[in-house]
């Protein structure tokens, strides 16, 4: 007997007296969570964005449509970015304030070479105000999942209201689970068994987030 079959065989005997009748797991067990924690206005589901996003260590800023190309322009000239990453359908006009050269993301772009790059700027599918999430979902804005995971900086722009939800479950029920979803709350940090807090293990050390609108 291989391994495969004593767990099998330990499935199965998990499972004799289950009559052939009985709700399956996925119907017996209600799910009665909250869609949403408390009645928020749009401003204030913002603000709670907002909030939760720079607790986790984002750097949050605020503009209309008609400051993001400086925006943008001074926040990699801050960081001294002389590449940027872009996704294939990120607006040109946003990067219209940067002398810094445009680097598309293609498939033959090694990990290597993504590293080299300073920054990327992308926008993103949906924001959860009740956990500081981003959620993207590999549109053209956003690009490739690597795009996001592999150069030290991240600009995100986010379209508020409209791509800000206030929880989990309403953030669920705009997203397609057949695409490829990143869900990014603040800097990619980890801790080891001392609690020295890392950043950039697993993505950019340095996550802004522009709430445009």
């Amino acid at each position: 007997m291989n391994s495969r079959e004593r767990v099998l065989g330990r499935v199965r005997r998990a499972l004799a007296d289950v009559t052939p009748d009985e709700r399956p797991y996925e119907q017996a067990v209600p799910r009665e969570y909250l869609r949403e924690h408390g009645q928020r206005t749009a401003e204030e589901t913002v603000e709670l964005l907002a909030e939760n996003l720079a607790d986790y260590r984002a750097l949050v800023h605020r503009c209309g449509a008609a400051e993001l190309p400086a925006l943008v322009g001074r926040l990699l000239a801050g960081r001294g970015s002389r590449e940027v990453l872009l996704p294939p359908g990120l607006p040109v006009e946003w990067l219209s304030a940067t002398d810094a050269v445009r680097v598309p993301d293609a498939a033959a772009d090694t990990a290597r070479r993504l590293d080299r790059v300073d920054s990327v700027v992308t926008g993103c599918a949906v924001a959860i105000a009740e956990t500081g999430t981003l959620v993207l979902d590999g549109s053209p804005d956003q690009g490739r999942r690597r795009v996001s995971l592999v150069p030290d900086h991240h600009i995100c722009v986010v379209r508020v209201p409209d791509q800000v939800v206030s929880s989990v479950p309403q953030a669920l029920e705009r997203l397609a689970a057949t695409r490829p979803l990143t869900w990014i709350s603040g800097p990619s940090a980890t801790s080891d068994i001392e609690l020295d807090r890392v950043e950039g293990v697993h993505g950019p050390r340095t996550l802004e987030v522009i709430l445009l609108g």
